[in-house]
């Protein structure tokens, strides 16, 4: 595991999968989920298909950064402002999280990449393919949403669940939590068994960088509100993987993001909820290995294109026809 520190002086946590000259994939997390989330047996099948994988910990999660200092932010008031035009007072945005991602990679020195990002990682994902496209080759959105949950909502139990934390925050109460919310959220076709839940869970609680981690990033997401706007500017290919199953975000809001976002690909798995067991592994190889297949091939025909368009000499003065240019004084004629 390596440490960058981003302009803001942010500490990142990250690990690397696969050969640097590589074309770069970065996996974003999501809600109050570490890096380790992403199964190992993912970011190696991915590293074996030719491509250099980085996972990280975001701000408030794992060994990076956390914000105790912010304190406990209240999840309604932020939504009632968001709710009714008002900008609320956060510990930190989603954006603010979408430049922690691009200060990674400009510490890595790397140009473009491949973006994945599950959850609220989708959301930031889907900035990132907005606001910085010269830095996104293709984007994947998983079991995400191009709006914030909304609390009036059958998935307000499930959030509010989520939310509440175990006290004493002790190692076996984290531990029994943690387990008890992935089989809340769990795919119904695709179980955990207790030995994979116990063991993610007590990889959490081990690299935990704060008790309050997931409120702020709730926070974050509610504050955030309809992005609806900033999926129609995404370009680059995109391909968008669902859960028929998904208790926390119901995959029409998978759909909804498929069709805001130009010739998206969605792809729907039945029986899968909001997790990424090691039994689906298998499965999202297949689909992001050609998605990704696709999209490096398309960049390089984005790349070669420019470089020929760059190559091609002025035509017109090559025959020196003159250049009339624009706004400049014309020679005036006549008496």
């Amino acid at each position: 595991m390596h440490h960058i520190t981003t302009p803001d002086g942010i500490s990142l946590a990250y690990e690397t999968f696969g050969t640097e000259d590589h074309p770069a994939v970065l996996l974003i997390m999501g809600l109050g989920a570490q890096m380790r989330v992403w199964p190992d047996e993912l970011c190696h099948s991915l590293a074996d298909k030719g491509y250099y994988v980085l996972r990280f910990d975001n701000r408030d999660s794992g060994h990076s950064s956390n914000f105790e200092h912010h304190g406990n932010p209240s999840l309604v008031s932020t939504w009632v402002k968001t709710r009714f035009g008002r900008k609320p007072q956060v510990p930190y945005t989603l954006r603010d999280m979408s430049r922690d991602v691009i200060a990674l990679m400009d510490n890595l020195h790397i140009e473009s990449a491949h973006i994945i990002g599950a959850s609220m990682g989708g959301m930031i994902a889907q900035i990132m393919a907005a606001k910085h496209r010269r830095r996104v080759r293709s984007l994947t959105s998983i079991m995400s949403s191009s709006t914030s949950p909304g609390l009036p909502d059958a998935r307000l139990k499930v959030l509010l669940k989520l939310a509440r934390r175990p006290t004493p925050f002790n190692r076996e109460a984290s531990i029994r939590y943690t387990m008890r919310m992935n089989r809340l959220i769990g795919s119904p076709a695709y179980p955990m068994d207790e030995m994979e839940l116990r063991a993610l869970a007590e990889t959490s609680y081990e690299r935990s960088a704060g008790p309050g981690g997931f409120k702020r990033q709730l926070v974050a997401i509610t504050a955030a509100g309809d992005r609806s706007h900033l999926l129609r500017k995404i370009k680059v290919p995109t391909l968008v993987i669902h859960g028929s199953d998904d208790p926390l975000i119901p995959v029409r809001m998978g759909e909804d993001t498929a069709s805001a976002i130009r010739k998206a690909k969605l792809r729907v798995i039945q029986g899968m909820g909001h997790d990424l067991p090691l039994s689906l592994v298998p499965t999202l190889t297949k689909m992001l290995g050609k998605h990704l297949k696709k999209s490096e091939k398309r960049w390089h025909r984005k790349l070669e294109k420019k470089r020929s368009a760059s190559d091609q000499p002025d035509a017109a003065n090559d025959a020196g026809t003159p250049v009339r240019l624009l706004n400049a004084p014309q020679p005036r004629t006549g008496i």
